[in-house]
């Protein structure tokens, strides 16, 4: 009589030894509130995850441990778009895209993009442009006749909350700063400036990213409403006699929120301070030891060495493999 031996091909199995790896992954900054009448509200920055050395991940949460996957497996990047805006406000985006490392045996790190800021056309608030959650979450509504509301919550170990700015001198019509990886938006104090960034040395130089955006304002002085530190935008003017300026947008690959639109009664400025500033895009950085690295990546990513660690910057999505 033969017996008959089922053999068990587990997931994974085909895998080798685990390979320690740091990163850092910030999603896309989201679009700035795009508004007429008052002022549109800044954005919130991208989520920040971190594991490098001792440094902070968003919203002042502990450094995350670092990932370990196993050697012959595939990581996919993903490197999340920031929010677009276009004029009237209808058609703004809803936030950030999210960044990401997926492996194939348990890793999973996702950084949520930004959410947007609030925005209305001709000073009435529109639901489908309310600030949104994300990363960092975006600024409130500035109604320009009562405290503001409807502010973007930011999530845990990723971002902070986005502002809510009451109205406390009609000239100014300036709805809430955007939420920053590294610093909450002041609440009830002018200027509505953009909650800070936070700074990384993954790279071997020290760089801020995943700033808020500033709101836009309306009557006040011609000096913008501005971005937190880490590539975020500041926000537009709209008043022509005090000077209009447009809202600006985050720089790309730092996750940096963009700007809320200036306000002002209808003219011929409208599409240029009416709209609010994009979002900047996000990046993921993977940083390991020179000995445990394939040197097979795709995506075109930035690969350098420091000391005896290779780092390599994915600028846009690709893979990575172990």
């Amino acid at each position: 009589m033969f017996g008959y031996q089922v053999l068990g091909f587990g997931v994974g199995s085909s895998f080798g030894a685990p390979v320690t790896m740091d990163f850092l992954v910030i999603g896309g900054g989201g679009n700035g509130g795009s508004k007429g009448g008052t002022a549109g509200s800044g954005a919130g920055a991208g989520g920040y995850r971190n594991s490098y050395a001792s440094e902070n991940s968003g919203r002042n949460s502990s450094t995350e441990s670092d990932i370990s996957p196993k050697t012959g497996e595939t990581l996919t990047v993903t490197v999340g778009a920031g929010g677009a805006t276009s004029y009237p406000a209808e058609s703004s985006d809803a936030g950030g895209d999210d960044s990401s490392i997926i492996g194939q045996t348990g890793v999973n790190i996702t950084s949520l993009g930004g959410g947007r800021g609030y925005g209305t056309l001709y000073s009435s608030p529109n639901p489908n442009t309310q600030a949104t959650d994300g990363g960092s979450g975006g600024g409130a509504y500035s109604p320009g006749q009562s405290g503001s509301t409807g502010a973007g919550s930011g999530a845990a170990g990723q971002g902070f909350d986005g502002g809510n700015q009451p109205r406390s001198n009609p000239l100014y019509y300036s709805g809430g700063g955007g939420g920053g990886a590294g610093g909450a938006v002041p609440v009830g104090s002018f200027p509505s400036n953009g909650g800070s960034g936070l700074a990384s040395s993954i790279t071997g130089s020290s760089v801020t990213r995943a700033g808020g955006g500033g709101s836009g304002k309306y009557k006040s002085p011609s000096n913008p409403n501005t971005a937190g530190s880490g590539g975020g935008g500041n926000g537009g003017h709209g008043n022509p006699p005090q000077g209009i300026s447009q809202a600006a947008s985050g720089s790309a690959n730092t996750g940096g929120a963009g700007g809320g639109s200036g306000g002002g009664d209808p003219g011929p400025y409208d599409a240029g301070r009416w709209q609010g500033g994009q979002g900047g895009s996000g990046v993921v950085i993977i940083r390991l030891a020179t000995s445990t690295y394939s040197g097979v990546v795709t995506g075109s990513p930035t690969v350098a060495t420091d000391g005896s660690d290779t780092v390599i910057q994915f600028t846009g999505s690709g893979t990575l493999k172990v």
